[in-house]
């Protein structure tokens, strides 16, 4: 299976990448596309290097070997300048929400209004505004970071990622340690803004039903390499056994439940 869209339909194209920790290979010449306008999710395991390939894609890590073009710019090539106004054009939002404790919800949100731009603040306010309620969130602008829940927060961080009104935006695991209401709320979120803004999204996850239901398209990643990839549909329907048991939940199958280890009866007879 391969994504089939022309190279100006990508507005990420990763070719060969190589990208070690130490000892470790993190990645093993990988390729993949991101197509402009779609949801994009990026699954496998705990571990391996799911995050890792979001701060490749923003500059913040460099590979061994490959390349990285983002809107057809070479991002490991840009100069610091140039990656920084690269960088306007992402959103990202963190697992953790990253808001700023100090500061209240709207404040967070016009934060990167005030930043990078010169706008008035009477205009600044309507964005602020704008953003908030497209997540939901309008009336909780006066609230601080410790009075949200954690779904509320998420949401914020999110208005605050489209405030720039970015060309894509980076979500890393954007459902961990929510409960089914505020999942439920922020796989509608991406959904629709994604929609209603034009975006082009890339999700990292490992929480498979969230998001298969919202994805146009899926790589999965094991080992430093793409072991599946294509539509969700088509991957229920693979052929691959770790395919199968990484999409279905398995507890065993190629990923073993158990730890390598001598034969379990002679382990017990054994002196030592």
């Amino acid at each position: 299976m391969a994504n089939s869209a022309s190279p100006e339909d990508n507005i990420v194209s990763i070719s060969n990448l190589s990208f070690s920790r130490g000892p470790r290979k993190i990645f093993d010449a990988v390729s993949l596309e991101i197509q402009r306008g779609k949801i994009t999710a990026i699954m496998g395991p705990s571990g391996t290097g799911k995050t890792t390939l979001l701060k490749l894609i923003g500059g913040q890590l460099t590979p061994d070997r490959g390349q990285i073009q983002v809107d057809g710019q070479n991002v490991h090539r840009l100069k610091t300048r140039e990656l920084y106004e690269l960088r306007k054009r992402m959103g990202m939002l963190f697992q953790s929400g990253a808001l700023l404790t100090d500061m209240n919800v709207y404040d967070n949100v016009a934060f990167p209004l005030r930043e990078h731009t010169h706008l008035p603040e009477s205009m600044i306010r309507s964005l602020v505004l704008m953003k908030l309620h497209a997540v939901g969130l309008r009336g909780a602008r006066n609230l601080m970071p410790n009075e949200l829940s954690g779904g509320m927060a998420r949401r914020v961080a999110l208005a605050r990622a489209i405030a720039l009104d970015p060309l894509m935006i980076m979500y890393d695991e954007p459902f961990t340690g929510q409960d089914p209401i505020s999942m439920g709320a922020l796989v509608h979120l991406i959904k629709s803004l994604n929609t209603t803004l034009g975006l082009t999204s890339i999700i990292v996850s490992h929480d498979v039903q969230e998001t298969a239901a919202i994805a146009d398209y899926i790589y999965v990643l094991s080992e430093g390499k793409i072991i599946g990839q294509g539509t969700p549909q088509q991957l229920q329907e693979s052929d691959s056994e770790w395919v199968q048991q990484f999409m279905h939940g398995d507890a065993d199958g190629p990923v073993h439940f158990h730890y390598p280890a001598r034969d379990y009866l002679d382990d017990l007879l054994a002196s030592k």
